[in-house]
């Protein structure tokens, strides 16, 4: 695709966002990658940033600062967790101009919300990843292995023009990348898998695929996300889903092998997004004088380990 070079910020140098930002480079983009110092950032600026896995492998030469500067840029894509949204939201005023638009991509519902308090509302949109699988290998080395979709709406007010341009950019850079108008309703299918399956496998240690057939987990993974997908629709969404077993079977299909971003971060001793995710639908559900009963659970128990751990 023919398009502009941008000015682009990523904010956060983890898995995913390095993953961005190698490919953002690739393919001609200014790109300035801002995280807290460490390895992996020192490493990116001596050596370069090393992506690969299943869009190829590349190593680029990628700016790498501990701290924004203050320059305006076209884009800002937000891609730390969903716990550091609010910590990292202030970073951003010293980089978005007039025309600088925002795109927050974090997990599970909650986090566009944060950005918003601090952002005018034509700039922010809001975007989903799905199937990368990415992981950091080693200091300046990150791997993933998919190439899945990037779906991206305004959050409140940002023309449909600005986020068609916005998915441009990301397609210019070999991404399946779409602009779409129920960014909401996505949110919420994603998040019928992600209550399946994270906050069960982050308690056993179970990956996706062991969760699913294990005898006295798997029932309880299904309800985790039949509950979220009656909230849903509870909420008034509008879902395509119709048959949520068969879907939340098939997702776990195609991502056996995974252990949830929720289960790695308890198996490092991080806090975890569980208030974004199985911790929503309980919170969502309160909003219309509902109850989620079993992604509360889920939820207390989570936290129960997280405070055992001392996180």
């Amino acid at each position: 695709m023919s398009l502009k070079a941008a000015r682009i910020a990523i904010v956060g140098a983890g898995a995913m966002g390095s993953v961005y930002a190698g490919l953002f480079a690739e393919a001609g983009h200014e790109v300035t990658l801002v995280s807290r110092p460490g390895a992996h950032m020192h490493a990116i600026r001596t050596v370069g940033l090393r992506v690969d896995g299943a869009s190829g492998d590349r190593t680029v030469t990628v700016r790498a600062l501990d701290a924004p500067p203050s320059e305006e840029f076209d884009l800002v894509i937000l891609a730390v967790k969903a716990t550091q949204v609010d910590a990292a939201v202030g970073s951003l005023a010293p980089m978005v101009g007039k025309r600088t638009s925002v795109l927050a991509m974090q997990n599970g519902l909650g986090a566009a919300d944060i950005v918003a308090g601090h952002l005018d509302n034509h700039k922010l949109a809001v975007g989903i990843a799905a199937a990368f699988g990415a992981s950091v290998v080693s200091p300046g080395h990150a791997h993933h292995t998919g190439m899945g979709a990037i779906k991206i709406g305004a959050h409140r007010g940002m023309p449909a023009g600005q986020t068609r341009h916005i998915a441009d950019i990301w397609c210019s850079a070999g991404f399946k990348a779409e602009a779409v108008s129920d960014i909401i309703t996505l949110q919420w299918e994603k998040l019928i898998c992600n209550t399946s399956f994270s906050a069960p496998c982050a308690i056993t240690g179970l990956t996706v695929g062991e969760a699913l057939v294990d005898p006295a987990l798997g029932p309880i993974c299904l309800q985790a996300g039949a509950e979220t997908w009656e909230i849903a629709k509870a909420c008034g969404i509008p879902l395509s889903v119709t048959d949520v077993e068969t879907y939340v079977r098939a997702f776990a299909e195609r991502v056996a092998a995974a252990k949830p971003s929720l289960l790695q971060d308890v198996e490092a001793g991080r806090s975890s997004e569980i208030d974004f995710i199985n911790g929503a639908v309980p919170r969502e559900a309160a909003k219309h004088g509902l109850s989620a009963p079993v992604n509360q659970t889920l939820t207390a128990l989570v936290k129960a380990i997280e405070a055992k751990r001392g996180v």
